[in-house]
């Protein structure tokens, strides 16, 4: 009877002990998250779980990642297979942090395989993204440098306004001058070189020039519409100071009686720009002899 009465308490302390112990197993692993793997970043894993929404999972160098193969055999993996995309199964225990460290991550080589068909299409949608920035960063580049170009072009376009606002007024002021002689130089399109055929005009005119007393010799060059007016006041430039030229190094005029040539741009024109005949009548330089009306005594 006494050895009975023994054996009792033993049993039942025994069975206390065993208790204890594996309810300090179950709770050192008693927190356990399902969910998909949303994001890697270090040591930290995020995990998106129905229960529990986003759960950050910190991985440890003694985390086990396994591929279960069976009842008994599980396969064990590098922590490289836990990928965004992958479903998951962690077990560990929450930190002050709140974030849960992983004893071990289980997941299935069918969820591996999803999440790795995943990435790899993931993968061409990042590449493509890259070079669409890139696109998009030439686009913005190109545009930028035309419109530098528009805005560089538009100041060329008002210099050259105020060119022929200036010009405009400094031969308005001619008023005083009666006009003695002309002669009118035709160009062909896009061409600043005197034609053969109006060189002997001109120098006639010089010739009839240096016989007036107190003459000037004003040089107006223009172009027609046709091409950009910035292109069409350059022309209108080479043209009149060519004649210029001529008339001063070929015609004799000297310097002190011939106003600075006027580039007057697609200004002032004397014909339609719709016909081949209206344009070249507008590529043209105007040379006249200019005497004041007080030497004149008109």
């Amino acid at each position: 009877m006494k050895n009975t009465k023994l054996r009792i308490p033993f049993r039942v302390i025994l069975a206390f002990t065993t208790c204890l112990l594996l309810y300090g197993t179950a709770s050192a692993q008693n927190d356990q998250v399902k969910g998909v793997i949303n994001e890697r970043s270090g040591a930290i894993m995020t995990v998106q779980s129905q229960d529990s929404g986003n759960v950050a999972v910190l991985l440890t160098p003694g985390t086990q990642v396994e591929e279960p193969q069976g009842i008994f055999r599980e396969k064990h993996l590098s922590m490289t297979a836990l990928i965004p995309g992958l479903a998951v199964e962690v077990k560990g225990s929450f930190n002050a942090k709140n974030q849960l460290v992983a004893d071990d991550v289980k997941f299935s080589g069918s969820a591996l395989k999803t999440a790795e068909d995943i990435q790899a299409g993931l993968t061409p949608t990042k590449d493509q993204v890259q070079q669409n920035q890139k696109q998009i960063q030439a686009e913005q580049q190109k545009l930028q440098q035309e419109q530098q170009q528009l805005t560089a072009q538009q100041r060329k376009t008002a210099a050259n306004e105020a060119a022929i606002v200036a010009a405009n007024k400094r031969f308005g002021e001619l008023g005083d001058y009666n006009i003695l002689g002309e002669v009118t130089v035709l160009f062909g399109n896009g061409e600043v070189s005197i034609e053969p055929h109006y060189k002997p005009q001109l120098l006639k005119l010089a010739q009839q020039a240096m016989g007036i007393t107190g003459y000037v010799i004003m040089v107006k060059g223009y172009a027609s519409k046709v091409g950009s007016a910035a292109l069409n006041q350059q022309l209108s430039t080479e043209r009149a100071q060519n004649v210029a030229n001529f008339l001063e190094q070929e015609g004799k005029i000297p310097l002190t009686n011939m106003l600075a040539p006027g580039a007057m741009g697609t200004s002032q024109q004397v014909a339609p720009d719709t016909t081949a005949e209206g344009q070249a009548e507008n590529r043209r330089v105007v040379v006249s002899i200019l005497q004041n009306k007080g030497i004149a005594g008109t």
